[in-house]
């Protein structure tokens, strides 16, 4: 099953969705001849597919990928020949996101200009994405590993209904095409199967109007509907729960309604709660909050500053340790440090959100050259 979304210009809602968490859980070694492969390009009569080229690590992007999208996606903007740009992933997945443990090696090697740069080049992509200016189509079939939802995640998740978005940030739970086409995330469904006739009749288009592109979506689009598992059927338990002011206070509301209804979509969320790093709990708890009053530029630019601070280790190593236990080793026994809510201080927090220092340049968006998505 696939979920398809189509993104539009700077004046629509929804511009860019991260439609699972940000960061991908798949190494990546490229060597030099890999690198020019990593992005293919077809041309169709009235646009562009750009396909994501690494089918053996999940299509997850390096520093590479994102600049050669960003200069695709530049280029093919400022062409009046082209209507409208479509991104596919090539292999079984459309894209598992960054890639951690690349950055997990950076870090280790102390390399962390290249691990700046990484983050540098995705977000400005990101935001070039976010506001641009011709429909896009995509088809796509941080708290567990020690890290924040990023890459404009809180201006995405903070605009859920109710509190779903400190649901998915905190816990990293992940929504099935049905359940992202029920909460807005995503506007169409489709099978498997009519994903080659829908990319048929996407390539044989010569126009720029997104009520063309949103017909032919539609008209192979399937009606869908969340299981009965899903958060989404217990939507007045989950507001209930995370609409609390604290991290400390939502997993109490949680472990109360566990404790009174034994339901399994309870424990499981007290499980997953309770396996994450306590500091970046906090940290995102607040960054979704701190997303509700942002736009989408100022959001990229907050977690720009609180990725750089989660990878210097100067206030914890939870990052590396939680990719380690997560990913490399896969012990599944990370050493979160602080180990506990109550020794996560505010001061440890309020390091995430502060300012880098003098000699460290925040992210430069083009926001006068491009309207601020709201």
């Amino acid at each position: 099953m696939q979920s398809l979304k189509r993104l539009v210009t700077s004046r629509h809602r929804d511009s860019l969705i991260r439609l699972k968490r940000n960061l991908s859980s798949l190494p990546i070694n490229s060597s030099a001849g890999d690198l020019q492969n990593q992005v293919l390009v077809e041309g169709k009569a009235s646009s562009r597919v750009a396909i994501l080229n690494r089918p053996s690590s999940l299509n997850a992007l390096n520093t590479n990928i994102g600049a050669r999208l960003h200069e695709l996606y530049a280029s093919w903007e400022d062409d009046p020949n082209i209507g409208f740009v479509v991104m596919k992933g090539s292999g079984r997945a459309f894209c598992a996101g960054g890639d951690i443990v690349a950055l997990y090696h950076l870090i280790n090697e102390g390399k962390i200009e290249k691990c700046k740069g990484f983050f540098r080049t995705l977000y400005s992509f990101i935001y070039h994405l976010g506001t641009y200016l011709k429909p896009h189509v995509f088809a796509t079939p941080e708290t567990q590993i020690g890290f924040h939802p990023d890459a404009g995640a809180s201006f995405h998740l903070s605009r859920l209904p109710g509190h779903l978005g400190e649901y998915l940030g905190l816990t990293g739970a992940k929504l099935s095409g049905a359940e992202m086409v029920s909460c807005g995330l995503a506007t169409h469904y489709s099978n498997t199967d009519k994903l080659p006739l829908i990319e048929e009749e996407l390539g044989n288009l010569v126009t720029d109007d997104p009520s063309v592109i949103e017909s032919c979506l539609e008209k192979y689009s399937d009606a869908v509907y969340p299981e009965k598992i899903s958060a989404l059927h217990r939507i007045e338990v989950l507001n209930k729960c995370f609409g609390h002011d604290t991290v400390g206070e939502i997993i109490d509301a949680v472990e109360s309604e566990a404790s009174a209804t034994n339901d399994a979509w309870c424990n499981s969320t007290l499980k997953k709660l309770k396996e994450a790093s306590p500091l970046s709990l906090k940290v995102s708890l607040r960054s979704v909050r701190e997303g509700r009053f942002q736009t989408f530029d100022q959001c990229l630019v907050r977690e720009y500053r609180m990725s750089l601070q989660g990878i210097s280790k100067r206030i914890s190593n939870d990052f590396c340790e939680g990719v380690r236990a997560r990913v490399v080793h896969k012990d599944s026994a990370p050493k979160w440090e602080p180990p506990s809510l109550e020794k996560v201080s505010d001061d440890m927090v309020d390091q995430y959100f502060a300012p880098l220092s003098e000699s460290e340049p925040n992210l430069e968006l083009p926001t006068k050259q491009r309207e601020a998505f709201n």
